[in-house]
Order: C-alpha cells, then structure tokens, then sequence
C-alpha cells in the first residue's frame, strides 16, 4: 500500500481565498475591478454611496482608443437629478481611484438602493500610562514591538471591562 507524500498546509489569508471567487462572480456581472462595489463609499463619499450603488462596468475596448468606459449607477429616485448633476465629480473619483480614465460616462439607473451599515466608529487610544500598567503585568518581551502591541491589547481589553 503506497503512503502519499503529505502536502504542507500553510495558512492562507481569507482574502486571498473569497477575493478571487467574489472577483469571479463580479466579473460576471462586468466588474473586472471588484474594487467599485467594496470600495464605492471610499470613492464617491459617504453621503453619495448612502443613496447610490454601482451595477455594471463596462471597460473601454483597446483597439478602439475613442471607446469610454461606463459605469451604471442605481439611484434612489428623486437623487438621480443630484448624480446627474455631479456626474462629472464622481467620473473623476472612480477615475482618480483606478488610477487612469477607465469610466467616461455613467448611465444613472432609478431603483431602490441596498441599505449600507454605518461604519464602526474608531474605538479611542488608551492612554500611555494604561499600556504601561499593562506592560509591566505581562512582562518582558524579547521583541519591543509586540510587548507594546500585547500590552496596548491589554488595556483595550481592561478598558472594556475585563480583568
């Protein structure tokens, strides 16, 4: 009976594993760039992304240098007279994020949008006298950058009520 060799298993982050299945499915739908969906409140703002989604994109041909990019935009209804108006701003943002003049136009879509989740507000900094009780109870540590990662770790933990 033959053994098979055993194959190391490293382990991968999860981005790396979901990133190209979700990049696949969004290709699928005309973005090559999953970055547009996961990033959109990065690129146009809060306010915009709040009442805006992206649907399609659709990439300039290369052998055509005159093709543009478009870029399909749902909008909550009346707001679709506000994207219009600043079509030209978020054209910019997506363009200035991609790094090169990838959308040239949008074609605005009405519709319900998908209620996004507030972002978690940033928790507050311990305060350096906290991370340097925490310190000094877990001890020393051969490597300073993680003595001061665990202890700042420490006085998060205590801060919110642990021990």
């Amino acid at each position: 009976m033959a053994v098979s060799p055993k194959r190391p298993r490293n382990a991968a982050p999860l981005a790396d594993l979901v990133g190209k299945t979700v990049g696949d499915a969004f290709a699928r739908q005309g973005f090559a760039a999953v970055e547009v969906v996961t990033h959109w409140q990065d690129i146009v703002g809060e306010d915009l992304a709040r009442r805006s989604e992206p649907l399609k994109l659709t990439w300039p041909r290369r052998d055509d240098p005159d093709s543009i990019g478009v870029l399909q935009v749902r909008v909550e209804g009346a707001y679709a007279l506000e994207v219009q108006h600043l079509q030209p701003v978020i054209i910019e943002r997506v363009n200035r994020y991609f790094g090169w003049r990838c959308v040239g136009r949008l074609a605005i879509r009405q519709g319900p949008v998908a209620s996004r989740r507030k972002r978690p507000a940033l928790r507050k900094e311990p305060a350096a006298a906290e991370i340097e009780k925490a310190r000094q109870r877990i001890g020393k540590f051969e490597d300073d950058a993680l003595g001061h990662s665990v202890a700042r770790l420490g006085a998060l933990i205590r801060e919110r009520g642990g021990k």
